[in-house]
């Protein structure tokens, strides 16, 4: 009865983040899967977890929607995939799945890790890209272009701080788990996309615009060049190590 209580609340959410344009069809499946494995393990405790990530990420996703679509030089932009869905709610799956197989505290605090860092790295990204002048390589502090991956702002910093703070204290109220260590854990996690998409996340030029970019072809139609990282190191697996490293690290503080 649990399962099937998840499997109507997830679809319904799916679906209407589907007909909101927040997710691609792909997308929708991934969620439904996703919040399903969630409540039918945890039931709606560790669902409003997840809740407290996607429902406000969806409305920042909304705010300078004209500034974000004029960012020519990034990946995906739009209704979030499959892929995309995985990326930031996947170890918080699998956490929660050995939750339910191990029911120990553990367990539960490596899935509010998770999606703390989840929440810190999307609200830096929906918040960073919105700041005036251009972000700056979380490595050699020079300026880079809006979007890519690797900068950071102030108020990206502080929005990424605000959403791992948001995050945990959901989680107290809702699962009793929650505390200063795992705020850092969510915020560190935040950091680590940062330096991995400064490192080793695939960069490239396009030689028409002599822009760096994160796609092939460029948005011109242009084919690019990589010029840095690892071909197979996409934004999405960046992100899903991101959210490994606030879960691991919250496992590891309790």
């Amino acid at each position: 009865m649990t399962w099937l209580i998840g499997a109507i609340l997830a679809g319904a959410i799916a679906l209407i983040a589907l007909r909101a344009h927040a997710l691609t069809g792909g997308g929708a499946l991934a969620a439904f899967v996703v919040g399903t494995i969630t409540y039918g393990v945890g039931t709606w405790a560790f669902t409003v977890v997840l809740l407290a990530f996607f429902i406000p990420s969806v409305l920042l996703s909304r705010l300078g929607r004209a500034r974000k679509r004029a960012l020519v030089d990034v990946g995906k932009q739009g209704p979030r995939d499959a892929a995309q869905v995985l990326a930031n709610g996947g170890v918080a799956t699998l956490c929660a799945l050995a939750y339910g197989l191990h029911p120990e505290p553990s367990w539960s605090y490596a899935f509010v890790g998770a999606y703390a860092a989840a929440t810190a790295d999307t609200w830096a990204t929906e918040i960073g890209t919105l700041a005036r002048g251009k972000p700056r390589s979380i490595l050699t502090f020079r300026p880079i272009e809006p979007g890519l991956s690797g900068g950071i702002t102030l108020w990206g910093t502080l929005a990424a701080l605000a959403g791992s703070v948001w995050t945990v204290t959901i989680a107290v109220a809702a699962l009793g788990v929650g505390g200063v260590p795992i705020v850092i854990a969510g915020f560190v996690g935040a950091t680590a996309d940062s330096v991995l998409g400064a490192t080793l996340q695939e960069l490239r030029r396009c030689p028409a615009c002599e822009r760096f970019c994160e796609t092939d072809p460029h948005a011109c139609g242009t084919p690019s060049h990589r010029v840095r990282g690892l071909s197979w190191m996409t934004n999405d697996l960046v992100n899903a190590l991101a959210t490994a490293a606030g879960a691991a690290l919250a496992f590891a503080f309790l």
